[in-house]
């Protein structure tokens, strides 16, 4: 799963998972407060954003955070059918996001053009995607699937798959994930608090994805 950097076009094969520790996971009630709530995410070192297609506003505001927030990497998130994917590359998202994956969901995601993350919580997926050439991927539940002692044992027998574990993360846990070896980002929602995003506190979320962003670094 590559991708050119958002902010550096030029550059190649970067993967989503390199982009920043923290992939924020957004579920838009409002498509207006998209880009407001994109460009915060963006100035506080966040660009790979997926919004999750949980609400009507979800494809709105895709189309909304590609077409004004450029500096953004858009995702799509909680995609379950082919017609999905379909919708979600035509709005502008520029990688799509599973909680589980089946062989027509992995096919259309693989035909999409754009990088994608299936998700999986056993083993068995694990290697199943491994058999069809897919070494990235959404861990999920993080926390409820076996957190990261389960993701440390699978980095034994299976070092070529690397993870984006999202699900029971927050800020006191990320840092255990993001020191295991297979674990390129995690994904969460502690930096897009309901009480900020309905008071239109942009200010706010800025500070809280800058923290995030941080705790990639060894000196955070």
């Amino acid at each position: 799963m590559t991708s050119p950097l958002p902010s550096a076009p030029r550059a190649r094969n970067v993967s989503v998972l390199d982009l920043a520790p923290v992939v924020p996971v957004v579920v838009v009630e409002d498509a207006s407060d998209a880009v407001p709530l994109a460009r915060a995410l963006v100035a506080g070192g966040l660009p790979a954003i997926e919004v999750t297609l949980r609400t009507p506003a979800a494809l709105d505001a895709i189309r909304a955070i590609a077409g004004e927030v450029p500096e953004a990497m858009v995702g799509a998130g909680t995609l379950l059918t082919p017609s999905q994917v379909t919708e979600v590359v035509a709005a502008g998202a520029r990688f799509l996001v599973s909680p589980g994956w089946t062989d027509v969901l992995l096919t259309a995601m693989r035909a999409s053009g754009v990088p994608f993350l299936p998700g999986v919580s056993t083993a068995s997926e694990v290697v199943a995607l491994l058999e069809r050439g897919v070494r990235e991927m959404k861990f999920f539940p993080a926390e409820a699937a076996g957190g990261t002692a389960y993701l440390r044992s699978l980095s034994g027998p299976l070092p070529q798959a690397r993870f984006c574990p999202t699900g029971g993360i927050g800020p006191a846990n990320a840092p255990d994930y993001l020191a295991l070896p297979n674990v390129g980002c995690v994904g969460g929602t502690w930096m897009l608090p309901d009480d900020a995003i309905a008071a239109g506190d942009w200010a706010r979320v800025e500070r809280l994805a800058r923290a995030a962003a941080a705790l990639g670094r060894s000196d955070a």
